[in-house]
């Protein structure tokens, strides 16, 4: 690359910044003309380039750079004779391409409307709504559990593996198709990450690549934790690219589906977010409630707590905080405070879909 294209490139990214901000205050026109426009078709064909591949073509990518990034910085940074001038303008034409695939790809959904507005429903809600669908919740646990294991002690246990995860997720998002027409899920591009473990000691269940548009689920999670998180990196390939709203449509996919352990895996999901909100607010309350789940359903929480906590290191806070603050860098000023939001959604949606509960 020569040095006047570094220099433009370098000076479009400020540009670049500045308009995405501009544009962001435009939600309305980002909702339909990229996320139901553009945005639908790059994310198809994207998943038509990739998503037959056995293996994940984004986490060798990923590979590639650092190798690449680890290269660039022995031959020009850690050097007697550092040319800064060349490494400055090397970095900003790398970042202004990165920051461009990034929003052009993907990365301009986090400026969309929210869902809630989407779905025409109140972002706001009562502690007695908030305790009315936590017992809605509890009580489809309890059934639940009940009917896939008669020993209410024990936890359950998914007899799949990730692979027949992945294969129900399809006509999981068929079957949500008819409740919320935007999610139309073909075709499939989701696979287990070969980083598996590296995400385990960052302490991710999983992500999105926004470059090649691949779901990417941590090999090593339990299969308990696997319909959830499939559906929830699925919501990010469909445009959803908040987390609070990713979480919300992977607990309606969960719940919706015709099966079982997905419905299990769905409605412990969403009462973990009641619980933990109701805690905030009223100790006592979300107490009271916790003691009238089934030993076997506290047991699966108990189980993936566990899990986490066996690959804490020092670093994971690192890794957390980066995500942080770049959740609030993409329109999610509270940045991981945000996941509370899908409590809004749950609550509000619920409240005025009766219909959509498990009978």
């Amino acid at each position: 690359m020569q040095s006047k294209t570094k220099l433009y490139l370098t000076i479009l990214l400020p540009v670049q910044i500045i308009l995405i901000k501009i544009v962001s205050f435009f939600p309305e026109i980002i909702e339909q003309l990229y996320s139901n426009g553009l945005f639908v078709y790059i994310s198809k064909a994207l998943r038509y380039v990739f998503g037959w591949l056995p293996f994940s073509f984004g986490d060798i990518l990923y590979c590639v750079l650092i190798i690449l990034l680890i290269r660039f910085l022995i031959k020009k940074v850690f050097t007697k004779n550092i040319k800064w001038k060349e490494v400055l303008l090397d970095f900003g034409a790398t970042l202004s391409i990165v920051y461009a695939s990034f929003h052009i790809l993907w990365g301009m959904n986090y400026y969309r409307l929210p869902l809630h507005e989407i779905l025409k429903i109140d972002d706001q809600y009562t502690e007695g709504e908030l305790v009315q669908v936590s017992e809605n919740l509890i009580s489809q646990a309890n059934f639940l559990h009940s009917r896939l294991e008669q020993n209410d002690s024990l936890s359950i246990q998914i007899p799949y593996d990730k692979e027949e995860i992945f294969q129900k997720t399809i006509p999981a998002y068929d079957q949500l198709h008819k409740i919320f027409p935007e999610l139309k899920y073909h075709p499939k591009s989701i696979k287990t990450s070969i980083l598996s473990l590296p995400l385990t000691y960052m302490g991710f269940s999983g992500y999105l690549n926004p470059i090649t548009n691949e779901a990417q689920v941590n090999g090593l999670i339990l299969n308990y934790k696997a319909p959830t998180t499939s559906c929830h990196e699925e919501a990010h390939q469909l445009g959803f690219a908040k987390e609070n709203e990713a979480n919300f449509i992977a607990a309606l996919t969960t719940i919706n589906y015709d099966d079982q352990y997905f419905n299990y895996s769905g409605v412990t999901f969403a009462l973990k977010f009641c619980l933990n909100d109701l805690y905030l607010r009223n100790e006592e309350k979300a107490i009271c409630l916790i003691e009238k789940l089934r030993p076997g359903i506290r047991r699966n929480y108990l189980e993936v707590n566990e899990f986490w906590e066996s690959y804490e290191n020092p670093l994971e806070p690192i890794f957390k905080s980066t995500y942080d603050s770049y959740l609030k860098a993409n329109n999610q000023p509270d940045g991981i405070e945000t996941y509370s939001y899908v409590v809004a959604l749950l609550v509000n949606y619920y409240k005025t879909n009766p219909v959509a509960y498990l009978e």
